[in-house]
């Protein structure tokens, strides 16, 4: 698993797509909260903390994770080493695995300089230091679990076809679909019992509470449910082609 580990990470800064990945992110995030004017504006927003960015960021993940993702498989089997790689001493899971944490690291890469965010705006307040610390903590873990469930979707898009491009469309679209295409199912079915259950299908509801700073184990059980559920399709598509 760690030798596809570190293959992963270094396939990445040995092309332009790991650099372009992280640069995209923080160039739309800092465009977006501090020059456009608009509804992510922090300055227009009138205070001092980072709600508009844990807001924005799940939307910019998703175009950027299935980019990362999208040739994590797809690129093996086009070039044929995915058979070389199956029929090597290491287990499915293993490999998959590895390109998880491979994919992951980069995120967490790309999510690390917005930490400044949280330094500046911890001096732009109107009382220096006036920023809910335990709020901002709680937003980064909704977001690292958000990133997580993205990833894995996107390994198993990137499994089902030899196609970049087709991979990076269905992970958006399955990312899409999870993230917000139940909330507005549950707007369909009215403000009920059914419609709350509905909502819980999805991503949206899960991240956006544990935004709110409390660590729910439901809302952990789901997101390392969904990250299970796809990584174990990806491994059972793995072994349909190894078959």
């Amino acid at each position: 698993m760690w030798s596809v580990f570190r293959k992963e990470v270094s396939s990445f800064f040995t092309s332009i797509v790991g650099y372009l990945v992280m640069g995209l992110f923080l160039v739309l995030t800092g465009l977006f909260l501090w020059v456009f004017k608009g509804p992510f504006n922090i300055f227009d927003y009138g205070f001092a903390d980072l709600s508009l960015f844990f807001t924005l960021a799940p939307w910019i993940f998703l175009l950027l994770i299935p980019a990362i993702t999208m040739k994590s498989f797809s690129e093996e089997r086009k070039l044929g080493t995915l058979e070389l790689m199956l029929s090597r001493p290491v287990s499915t899971s293993s490999l998959v695995l590895g390109k998880f944490l491979g994919a992951m690291s980069l995120s967490l890469i790309a999510l690390a300089p917005t930490l400044l965010y949280v330094w500046t705006l911890h001096d732009l307040g109107t009382t220096e230091g006036n920023l809910d610390t335990g709020l901002v903590i709680g937003s980064y873990m909704g977001l690292f679990f958000l990133m997580a469930a993205y990833t894995a979707v996107g390994l198993f898009a990137s499994a089902l076809t030899e196609n970049q491009i087709a991979s990076f469309l269905i992970a958006i679209l399955c990312c899409f679909i999870l993230y917000f295409g139940f909330e507005s199912l549950a707007g369909l079915a009215g403000s009920g019992s059914l419609a709350l259950l509905i909502e819980n299908f999805g991503m949206k509801a899960h991240y956006e509470s544990i935004n709110q700073g409390i660590l729910d184990s439901r809302d952990l059980v789901y997101f390392i449910s969904v990250c299970g559920c796809f990584l174990i399709f990806a491994v059972l598509q793995l072994n349909r082609l190894k078959a």
